[in-house]
C-alpha cells in the first residue's frame, strides 16, 4: 500500500467523515428497490443441475443472480448456465475476475493483454444482456485475490476502458467486509484517474458481529461497542456516504453469508440460525436506505449455501472471492431453511416504502414497510429473547392481521404467538394504520429457545396469571394452558412428590399423552436474606426455565421446558410454577461415581476411564458455549445408556446458570468442576480432570488442586458442624 493511499485515508479520517452520530438509526421514506434480493449461482459439470437451479429460483421468486466468470469459462459450464439464465429472463450481475495467479502477475504487460482479451470477448458475448458488470474480487484480501494495489489499478483500468467502450454499467471495486479505509483509498485513487465505477460494491458482511443487529465489537471492543454504535445500518449508510463523497452515490452488496461452522461454535441449530440471520440481515439492509441490493453469496455449497451440496471440507478458494462451481451431485442437493427465508423476504419487502423502526429500545426489532397492497411489520428479537405479540399490539389489530413466519408460512392465533429470534411478518391492508401499545416491551428477563424441535412459543394472560408454553400449535397451547393452569395443578400427592424442601417438585400426567409425565416445580420456602437478595431477580421458576433454555439453545442436554406460570402484579415468591418434560434416566453421576469408588469395572456397559472422558467432553462443550452451571453436583447430572459404549448426560436443576458470552476463565471452570468431583474417588478424580484439561490443551497445575481440597473441606464441615448437621442432630433428639 503506497504512501498516497495512506495519506488519503488519514486526511479523510481527520476531516471527521468516518464519524456519523445517529447513523445507527434507519432513515424513513425510501423505497426498497425491486431488485433488492438476489443470490450467487455457479454451474456444475452436470447440465441437469442447471435445470434444478433454474427451477428452484423460479419457485422461490428470486429473479436476480450473480455469476462469477473467469478465464476458460466461455468454453465451460459457466457459459452454459449464463445463457440459460439470460434466456429465462433473469437479471444477471456478470462478475469478471482474474484467477489469483494471474492477478499476482499484474501489472505486467503480458498479464494485462490476456486480461483485456478476456474482458472484451466476454462483454462482446454477454455485455448487452446483463444488468451490470462487476470487476475484480475482494481486493482488500491479497491472500485470496492476489492483487497488489498497483496490480488492481492496472486490472481495473483495462476493464474500465472495455466497459466504457460498450456503454455498460460498471460496478466495483469489490471490497469485502466493513473496512472503510479501503473504500476511501480505492475510490480516491479511481477518481484521480477518472475511472470511477457507476456503482460501488462492498460485500457487506456482519458475520463477525454474530447477530445482524449487534454493534460491531471488533472495532473498539465489547465495552465500547455501545458508545460508537456501529451496527449494520450505520455501516451501510457510512459506505454510501463515502461513495457520495467521491462521486459514486450508488451502493450494492453483491454477496454476504453466515458460514455454518462459525455459527456452530456456540449454537447447534446452525441451519435454522443461518435462516434467521439471513432474514434479519435483509430487513436491516432494506431499512438502511443506502443499498440498491443486498444479495446472498452462494446458492449451493456445504458451508454457507442456501442449498447443501453434501461436499464437506474447507474450499480451496474462498467462495466470496470466486464461486467457481457446484461440486456436489444432483442427487445430493438439499434445500436449507435459508432458501425459504430469502424467498419470503423477496416476495414481501422489495418494492415497499420503508416507514419506520417502530420500537426504539434494544433487543426488539420492529420495522414497518408499506406498498399499495399492504402494511407489513417485521418483528424479531435478538437471540434468546422473546416478546408476546399481545404485549406489542392491540387485540383488534392482531385479529385483523395476517401472520407469516420467517419462511412465509401462514400462522394462526396471532394474539397468542410469541416473537423470538426468527422474524415474523404481520400484514394488514395498506390503508390501515397500526401503532404499538405504549407499554410494548420484551418479556422481562425471559429466555427462549426458539428452535426446540416441533415446538413453538405461545403466551396468554388469564385469571391473573401469565403463562408461556411451548406447543406444537395454537390448539395444543390452549389445551395445555387450560389443563395445567395453577388451579388444576393442586399440591403434590404422596405418590407423585419427587422432592419437598425449598421447592416442591412433583410429577403430573402429560395432557398430550397420558403415558408420559411432566415435572412440576414450585418454590415453597425462601429464607429472609434470599427474599431480600432475590427481590430484583426473575422468579425461581423463570430461572429454571431460563437455565434449561440457555442449555438447550447451546446444544447441551437438559429437560425441555413446557410451561411457565407467573402471577401478574404483586405476589409472593411462591406464585410461580415451572413445568418441564420428565427425563427418563438410568442413574446420576453421583451413583456412577459411587459405583466406581466401590470397585466396579464398568457402568452401564462403559469402562471407568471412558466414562470419565465422556463426562469431561460433555462438560467441556457446556463450558465452551459460555455456560457456568454453578450447581454442578453429581445429582444434577443424569446418566443414560446410549448407543453401545456411550453414555448420555442430561442436566437438571438449572436455575443457577450464568451465561458468560466472552468465555469462561480457568477459575470459573474450576469452580464448576469442584462440585462434580466431590463424589469421585481420588483416582477417578485424576482421570476425569486429566481428560478435561488435556482436551483444553493444558494440564492441571499442582496449586490448582487447592480448589478441590478447599471444597472438600467445606462440604465436610457443612455436614459435620454446619446447618445440615444441626438439623440432623436436632431431628434425632426430637424423635
Amino acid at each position: 500500500m503506497n504512501t498516497g493511499f495512506v495519506a488519503t485515508v488519514l486526511a479523510y479520517l481527520l476531516r471527521g467523515r468516518l464519524s456519523f452520530p445517529g447513523g445507527h438509526r434507519p432513515p424513513v421514506g425510501h423505497v426498497v428497490p425491486e431488485a433488492f434480493a438476489g443470490v450467487g449461482v455457479a454451474a456444475s459439470s452436470d447440465a441437469a443441475v442447471d435445470d434444478w437451479i433454474i427451477e428452484k429460483l423460479q419457485q422461490s421468486g428470486i429473479r436476480n443472480v450473480r455469476i462469477d466468470f473467469t478465464y476458460g469459462d466461455l468454453e465451460g459450464p459457466a457459459a452454459r448456465l449464463l445463457e440459460r439464465l439470460l434466456d429465462d429472463g433473469f437479471r444477471v450481475v456478470l462478475h469478471l475476475l482474474q484467477p489469483a495467479p494471474e492477478a499476482q502477475q499484474m501489472p505486467t504487460p503480458a498479464a494485462g493483454v490476456v486480461w483485456r482479451e478476456f474482458v472484451a470477448k466476454v462483454l462482446d458475448c454477454y455485455g448487452s444482456q446483463v444488468m451490470m458488470v462487476e470487476v475484480c474480487s475482494t481486493v482488500n484480501r491479497k491472500r485470496w485475490a492476489g492483487y497488489s494495489l498497483d496490480g488492481f489499478l492496472a486490472a481495473w483500468e483495462i476493464a474500465w476502458q472495455e466497459v466504457r467502450k460498450r456503454a455498460l454499467t460498471l460496478a466495483g471495486p469489490s471490497v469485502t467486509d466493513f473496512e472503510p479505509p479501503w473504500n476511501v483509498g480505492l475510490l480516491a485513487a479511481l477518481r484521480k484517474r477518472g475511472q470511477l465505477p457507476d456503482i460501488q460494491t462492498d460485500n457487506l458482511f456482519c458475520e463477525r458481529s454474530t447477530e445482524p443487529e449487534r454493534y460491531d465489537h471488533k472495532i473498539l471492543g465489547r465495552r465500547l461497542a455501545g458508545l460508537i454504535k456501529v451496527n449494520l445500518i450505520k455501516k451501510a449508510r457510512l459506505l454510501q456516504r463515502i461513495g457520495c463523497d467521491f462521486g459514486v452515490p450508488r451502493l450494492f452488496s453483491p454477496a454476504a453469508f453466515w458460514t455454518l461452522p462459525r455459527i456452530e461454535r456456540m449454537l447447534p441449530d446452525s441451519e435454522e440460525k443461518q435462516a434467521d440471520y439471513l432474514a434479519r440481515y435483509m430487513v436491516l439492509c432494506a431499512a438502511s436506505g443506502s443499498l440498491e441490493g443486498a444479495w446472498w453469496g452462494p446458492l449451493i455449497c456445504h458451508r454457507e449455501g442456501l442449498v447443501d451440496d453434501g461436499v464437506a471440507g474447507y474450499p480451496v478458494l474462498e467462495r466470496i472471492t470466486h464461486y467457481a462451481a457446484v461440486e456436489g451431485r444432483l442427487s445430493a442437493l438439499r434445500e436449507r431453511p435459508a432458501l425459504a427465508a430469502l424467498s419470503a423476504f423477496a416476495r414481501l419487502i422489495p418494492g415497499t416504502r420503508y416507514e419506520a423502526r417502530c420500537y426504539s429500545g434494544q433487543g426488539l426489532e420492529i420495522h414497518a414497510f408499506r406498498n399499495s397492497g399492504q402494511l407489513i411489520h417485521v418483528v424479531w428479537t435478538i437471540n434468546g429473547r422473546a416478546a408476546a405479540l399481545g404485549d406489542l399490539y392491540a387485540v383488534d389489530d392482531l385479529n385483523s392481521a395476517q401472520l407469516f413466519d420467517r419462511d412465509g408460512g401462514l400462522l394462526d392465533q396471532s394474539s397468542l404467538v410469541v416473537a423470538g429470534e426468527s422474524p415474523l411478518y404481520l400484514c394488514w391492508p395498506s390503508a390501515q394504520d397500526v401503532a404499538l401499545r405504549h407499554d410494548a416491551a420484551l418479556l422481562p428477563k425471559f429466555v427462549l429457545h426458539r428452535h426446540l424441535p416441533g415446538r413453538h412459543p405461545y403466551c396468554l394472560s388469564i385469571d391473573g396469571w401469565r403463562g408461556v408454553v411451548m406447543a406444537a400449535n395454537a390448539d395444543e397451547a390452549r389445551m395445555l394452558l387450560r389443563n395445567l393452569h395453577p388451579e388444576n395443578l393442586g399440591r403434590p400427592g404422596a405418590d407423585s412428590v419427587l422432592r419437598y424442601a425449598r421447592n416442591a417438585i412433583w410429577s403430573v400426567a402429560d395432557p398430550r399423552d397420558p403415558t408420559r409425565r411432566l415435572v412440576v416445580k414450585q418454590p415453597v420456602k425462601l429464607h429472609w436474606h434470599k427474599r431480600l437478595l432475590d427481590r430484583f431477580k426473575p422468579s425461581k421458576s423463570m430461572r429454571s426455565w431460563n437455565g434449561s433454555s440457555e442449555l438447550l439453545r447451546r446444544g447441551v442436554m437438559a429437560a425441555p421446558p413446557v410451561l411457565l406460570w407467573e402471577k401478574l402484579g404483586e405476589s409472593d415468591f411462591r406464585d410461580n410454577y415451572y413445568l418441564c418434560e420428565h427425563v427418563v434416566a438410568d442413574a446420576t453421576v453421583r451413583e456412577m461415581a459411587l459405583a466406581f469408588a466401590q470397585g466396579a469395572q464398568d457402568f452401564l456397559g462403559v469402562k471407568e476411564r471412558v466414562a470419565y472422558r465422556q463426562l469431561a467432553c460433555f462438560l467441556l462443550r457446556m463450558h465452551a458455549r459460555g455456560i457456568l452451571f454453578r450447581d454442578l453436583s453429581g445429582g444434577n447430572v443424569l446418566v443414560s445408556a446410549g448407543t453401545p459404549g456411550e453414555l448420555v448426560f442430561t442436566l437438571i436443576d438449572t436455575g443457577r446458570i450464568r451465561v458468560i458470552e466472552t468465555g469462561l476463565s480457568t477459575g470459573q471452570r474450576l469452580s464448576d468442576l469442584v462440585r462434580v468431583c466431590n463424589k469421585l474417588h481420588w483416582d477417578g478424580r485424576r482421570q476425569f480432570l486429566d481428560s478435561y484439561f488435556s482436551e483444553l490443551g493444558c494440564t492441571l497445575r499442582a496449586w490448582q488442586w487447592w480448589h478441590f481440597l478447599a471444597y472438600d473441606a467445606k462440604v465436610f464441615l457443612k455436614r459435620s458442624v454446619g446447618r445440615k448437621a444441626w438439623k440432623r442432630w436436632f431431628g434425632f433428639r426430637l424423635r
